[in-house]
């Protein structure tokens, strides 16, 4: 029998965001992160498209109490895929994985009336610092679709529901990647 395991590739890298156990650093082939909004949520937020030459760090982590029904709620906008040969791990056990990718069908590239809030891109990027470094945190910019996307700076008032502080440093780092790429940030009114 196969423990389940997600493969979280946005927020759910930031282990602050959850007390999902058994938490590992891993990657995965033929899936590529994507910032799209979808008419059941108001902001943009992080998804996978299949990419067959893509690959993307993350990580795994273990299913509480082998019940998806929370996890499951929590990513209410998104579908559930087996993916369980397409990861690389260090556990050693059995696993079952599964990631979550908004349907395609109901994917729009964000605009400005549906951001990406800096607040949940603030915390991805802190996740990605802590567990892979600032290499990590710039693998995660260079294997993201969407850059062209508007961000919208609401780090004085954060609308992320699991938002967190950051500090000068790590805001500096993500404030620097997204000029890097000129991406377009807008003024919280």
């Amino acid at each position: 029998m196969s423990d389940p395991f997600f493969f979280g590739y946005g927020s759910l890298v930031n282990l602050a965001t959850h007390t999902f156990t058994d938490a590992h650093p891993a990657t995965i082939r033929g899936w590529r992160r994507a910032w799209r909004y979808t008419p059941l949520r108001e902001v943009a937020f992080l998804t996978v498209v299949p990419d067959a030459g893509a690959e993307i760090e993350g990580m795994i982590a273990h299913v509480p109490g082998n019940d998806w029904a929370a996890l499951d709620e929590r990513e209410y906008a998104y579908d559930r895929h087996a993916v369980t040969d397409q990861v690389r791990h260090p556990v050693t056990r059995p696993l079952s994985i599964a990631i979550y990718a908004v349907p395609e069908a109901g994917q729009h590239v964000p605009d400005r009336p549906h951001p990406i809030l800096m607040s949940y891109l603030d915390v991805v990027v802190q996740g990605y610092l802590k567990v892979f470094g600032e290499d990590g945190v710039d693998r995660f910019f260079a294997t993201t679709d969407g850059w062209t996307s508007p961000v919208l700076n609401d780090r004085a008032a954060p609308r992320y529901p699991r938002h967190q502080d950051l500090s000068p440093t790590e805001r500096d780092i993500v404030d620097s990647r997204l000029a890097a790429l000129s991406v377009p940030v807008i003024a919280l009114d």
